[in-house]
């Protein structure tokens, strides 16, 4: 899942929360495809890589031209756009900021977003582990994980984006009443996740190890990536966790 991504040597984020991946700077690659230039051609008001999205910072809802009442909510690694599409569309009244890695996901899904004729969508090539550096506190409401990477080797787990430092520097960022959804097809790190969840702030909502059987399951959207995991008998892994008004 990082393909376009280069980890720099043993880079310490600014706490010391976990390593800090650096990316390579959109404006030196030497040889950009399509989707690069697409990035800062086609789709520059509407995307945004790793330099110009951190000057959004506190100002996305202005960006947008909406109050700050406006609520606004984020998905972190929209993929190939199905649900980031789907959202913007289903919630016209409410803002999307999205986070990808990769140029080519980053372009389909704000590309799917237009071309349904949404206004209320952007997008970011940054890193969520680094959230503060592009949102003040306060400045989102829900926020969706779905389907991360889930670095199945023990060895690699530490690369996992669901960890206790992650959830702590989400905490700030997220309103009141606002919640964490998170799907994943691995049980493995599902089972990992859950536990983080439950001994962090958050107050949890919802829980199910078949999402598909559950009582929310009409509410789910089914994107192209998790058909697959359905067609083959898979259970989808999900929860739900929110920051209590009080």
């Amino acid at each position: 899942m990082l393909s376009h991504w280069y980890l720099a040597s043993a880079m310490e984020q600014k706490s010391s929360r976990i390593r800090r991946p650096r990316l390579v700077e959109t404006k030196t690659l030497p040889n950009p495809t399509e989707y690069v230039v697409a990035l800062n051609g086609e789709y520059r008001d509407w995307a945004y890589d790793e330099e110009r999205c951190q000057e959004n910072r506190g100002k996305w809802r202005a960006l947008f031209g909406k109050p700050d009442s406006a609520p606004m909510d984020l998905e972190i690694g929209t993929g190939n756009g199905y649900f980031f599409a789907h959202r913007a569309t289903a919630e016209p009244d409410r803002l999307l900021v999205g986070i990808e890695l990769k140029y080519k996901p980053l372009i389909q899904s704000i590309r799917r977003a237009r071309r349904e004729g949404c206004v209320n969508a952007r997008i970011a090539r940054y890193d969520a582990n680094c959230l503060e550096d592009l949102f003040a506190e306060g400045e989102l409401n829900h926020v969706f994980i779905h389907h991360p990477d889930p670095w199945p080797r023990k060895r690699d787990w530490k690369h996992r984006l669901i960890q206790t430092e992650f959830l702590e520097l989400l905490w700030p960022l997220m309103r009141p009443g606002s919640y964490i959804n998170f799907k994943t097809d691995s049980e493995d790190y599902y089972d990992w996740a859950l536990p983080l969840f439950e001994n962090s702030k958050f107050k949890k909502l919802r829980a199910t190890r078949d999402l598909h059987k559950s009582e929310w399951a009409s509410e789910n959207f089914v994107t192209h990536f998790e058909q697959l995991f359905l067609q083959k008998g898979q259970p989808i892994f999900y929860c739900r966790f929110e920051k209590p008004l009080v």
